[in-house]
């Protein structure tokens, strides 16, 4: 079925879930927002019904673990903070919240722009250049900084092994680099094919900051970004689904489910349902952001988790919203976007949504 769907040319739409997944978007309009299937040897309850979403992550920790890697999936993504579970999860999670956190996200916004005006400086000569920063000696208090210095660390509580610190790079790496390059990419498509948020988000930026590089004080004075970043999320998030494993038999709403089975929150369906996003759910639309998540949600969390939800929830959601509003700002400041005449629309879901 995925192969079948994936071979046919796709026009420049938005309405990309029969194509990205033909299996999920055909048996949720056949069964229902609930319903079993098997995925190798076990079964698998998939769910994109928010109230029954709604309940599990909130006993996520004692009755729904994170499902466990395949030995493929960990030496390719590393056995980090997004996949560890019990005391391990709860000290790297500790390591992690002292990084995106107050003063030390601020103290990464000028390595954040440095990053950009290199990236933009090579658009324009193609030559890369070197950027210095840091001490020769020190690790730094960012995260990778603070994951070196748990590394060297003599006490064996907050020590990290090697392997545990080569886990969390992968995973870092994944996170910033796979999943944030995405979603770049899917906006900045999006400001080329709709000129009119590309304008307003534009004098938005011109309004707050000039031709100045971006303050962390006015990041969070662009409502117009904010929207348009949180209508690329919902229609082109990072995570298709949040996998999840039955502990132990538990009641869920109605059901009763045995232990040992997985379960598998559908975030495509939640993002994209009709009943819960209006009969234009496959079109970009920022405006429903207009006035904050929580009235686009109807004050209902569990219908747009791009970043996931409750304790789980990604660690470093606000420092990517704070490098995908410089990496856009500093990008609109110097260029008009156009889509090229040669561009193909074909999302494939290669860990995260492609382009």
């Amino acid at each position: 079925m995925r192969m079948e769907a994936l071979s046919k040319c796709l026009a420049l739409t938005d309405d990309i879930f029969p194509k990205v997944q033909p299996h999920f978007y055909t048996w949720i309009n056949r069964y229902g927002k609930n319903y079993l299937s098997w995925s190798s040897v076990r079964v698998e309850l998939v769910t994109s019904d928010p109230e029954l979403v709604k309940k599990l992550l909130r006993n996520s920790e004692n009755f729904f673990p994170k499902r466990k890697l395949l030995d493929i999936g960990e030496k390719l993504l590393g056995n980090g903070l997004a996949f560890i579970e019990g005391e391990k999860w709860a000290k790297h999670r500790k390591l992690a919240d002292k990084a995106f956190h107050g003063e030390r996200l601020n103290n990464m916004t000028p390595t954040i722009i440095a990053s950009v005006e290199t990236m933009l400086e090579k658009w324009k000569t193609q030559e890369s250049k070197e950027i210095e920063s840091g001490e020769a000696d020190s690790f730094g208090d960012d995260y990778l900084g603070l994951l070196v210095n748990a590394y060297h660390d003599w006490n064996d509580k907050n020590k990290l092994s090697l392997e545990d610190l080569v886990g969390e790079c992968k995973t870092v790496y994944f996170a910033g680099q796979s999943i944030l390059g995405s979603l770049n990419s899917w906006i900045v498509l999006h400001l080329a094919i709709h000129g009119d948020w590309q304008e307003k988000a534009r004098r938005e930026v011109i309004d707050i900051f000039g031709n100045q590089n971006p303050l962390l004080e006015g990041i969070t004075k662009l409502k117009t970004m904010f929207m348009i970043i949180n209508e690329t999320l919902r229609l082109y998030g990072p995570i298709n689904g949040l996998p999840r494993e039955v502990a132990r038999e538990v009641q869920l709403g109605k059901l009763v489910l045995p232990a040992n089975i997985d379960i598998l929150v559908l975030n495509s369906g939640l993002h994209r349902h009709p009943y819960l996003w209006g009969d234009d759910a496959h079109l970009f639309k920022p405006e429903r952001f207009s006035e904050r998540i929580a009235k686009a949600t109807n004050d209902n969390a569990t219908t747009f988790a791009p970043f996931g939800l409750g304790s789980r929830s990604c660690v470093g959601m606000t420092f990517a919203m704070i490098e995908t509003k410089i990496v856009l700002s500093m990008i609109l400041q110097r260029y008009t976007i156009t889509l090229s005449p040669a561009y193909v629309h074909s999302p494939m879901p290669i860990i995260s949504l492609v382009p």
